[in-house]
């Protein structure tokens, strides 16, 4: 488990302004599972009827947990 925290360790208001944004959630997210190790969750984020699912989890996880904990 990775002890970064949001997208790429930056500050969660930052992360989360990110995630709330669907363009920016979709690269930032996906390269970050990647990143974590999570390979195939990080390609499906690319795939178009995925990016929804991990857009919303990302926001609600975003603001909860204050990290990505969704396959991430």
């Amino acid at each position: 488990m990775s002890k970064r925290k949001g997208y790429f360790g930056l500050d969660w208001v930052i992360s989360l302004v990110l995630a709330i944004i669907p363009v920016t959630s979709w690269i930032c997210g996906g390269i970050e599972r990647i990143l974590r190790g999570h390979i195939i969750a990080g390609i499906l984020q690319f795939i178009p009827p995925f990016t929804v699912f991990f857009w919303v989890a990302d926001i609600v996880t975003m603001i909860v947990k204050r990290d990505l904990t969704i396959f991430a």
